[in-house]
């Protein structure tokens, strides 16, 4: 940093004009306090360009992550593949505190209302975020306002799974059959205000089609009815319909993300089938607490983004459906702020009534 001009000058003129009036004990005391003025406003400078001692020394005990999810949930074990690799290159261990209820609203009003110090993070969702923010008038927490981004994890999107019986191949067949006969098709729905459900509506409203919204409790039980014929279609997460689809239980017509899916590389997204800009995926991402350092914050997501680029670790989250997606803090809030704006959108058009 350069020294100010006035500074400078006083420094010269003062020690001359001490030296003709006080002598060579009077200057060298005088150089004397200069130099250590001089030192004083080199370290301040210092000071406020370099990190917190409390940011570069982070961290130096064990880190607790709060996950939306049950144990053994693919949530879960998304999390413990992170938290695993991220504890080795951070030299710290993460503690996993599952807090499942409420569709993760509690979990992340935990993580909203922890201390902003960098030693709790937790998963933030899709479903967290965005659809309890739209649906649930007493949230306790705002999905923006409360939390500070870290990192996207990545994002799975559903499979349209049918019957193996049922009549359409493909969704142009759906799509014309669904026309034919207006609200008979049945479409599994897990509650009016899931993201599962709100896959089908966007589909249905994009295709102009009406479809027979039959509620679910579950999407366990939806799949046992789908494989059983007593459901046609539903619009399932990856993990428990890629097995049923290997071994011919379910038939997938499309997936739901922007691109197709490893699990299942031959079945085309839904975008690919008519209906492009389609996309519906649950995303997964890891927040702080608002107010946690920024030097804390950017630290955890350099070392995010080397463990999801890993090649071990991208195939531990392929395994689960999900698809990394390592960016900086600001996408993961940009996405938060573009899916509340979306699905908002398509409620207030198909009239769906926030609870």
């Amino acid at each position: 940093m350069r020294t100010p001009k006035s500074f400078s000058k006083f420094d010269v003129s003062a020690s001359g004009a001490c030296a003709a009036r006080f002598g060579r004990c009077g200057s060298t005391a005088l150089l004397h306090i200069l130099s250590g003025l001089l030192v004083l406003f080199a370290a301040s400078a210092n000071a406020l360009a370099q990190p917190a001692a409390d940011d570069a020394d982070w961290p130096k005990r064990v880190i607790r992550l709060i996950v939306s999810a049950a144990p053994g949930s693919a949530g879960d074990t998304i999390c413990r593949i992170v938290a695993m690799k991220l504890g080795e290159r951070l030299g710290q261990q993460f503690v996993i505190d599952n807090r499942p209820a409420a569709a993760g609203t509690i979990a992340a009003e935990g993580l909203a209302r922890s201390p902003p110090d960098g030693y709790t993070v937790g998963l933030i969702t899709t479903s967290t975020q965005v659809i309890a923010a739209i649906f649930n008038a007493g949230l306790s927490y705002d999905p923006v306002k409360d939390f500070a981004p870290i990192s996207m994890i990545g994002s799975s999107p559903y499979v349209l799974a049918v019957h193996p019986g049922f009549a359409a191949q493909n969704v142009a067949d759906l799509v014309a059959l669904a026309k034919s006969k207006p609200g008979q098709v049945n479409n599994a729905a897990f509650g009016s205000t899931s993201l599962g459900h709100l896959a089908g509506v966007l589909f249905a409203h994009l295709a102009g089609i009406e479809l027979n919204q039959v509620a679910y409790r579950s999407s366990a039980q939806a799949v046992i009815d789908a494989v059983a014929g007593r459901i046609e279609m539903q619009f399932s997460t990856l993990p428990p319909a890629v097995p049923l689809i290997r071994e011919g239980k379910l038939r997938a017509l499309a997936t739901t993300g922007v691109k197709r899916v490893s699990l299942l590389p031959d079945v085309s997204t839904i975008a690919e089938s008519g209906f492009p800009g389609y996309d519906v995926a649950l995303w997964f991402g890891i927040a702080a607490p608002a107010g946690t350092p920024p030097g804390i914050v950017a630290r955890f997501n350099r070392e995010m983004s080397a463990v999801l680029v890993s090649p071990e670790v991208k195939d531990a989250l392929a395994q689960q459906g999900l698809q990394p997606e390592p960016g900086p803090p600001e996408e993961l809030g940009r996405r938060i702020d573009a899916d509340l704006t979306k699905w908002r959108d398509l409620i207030a058009k198909v009239g769906i009534k926030a609870q």
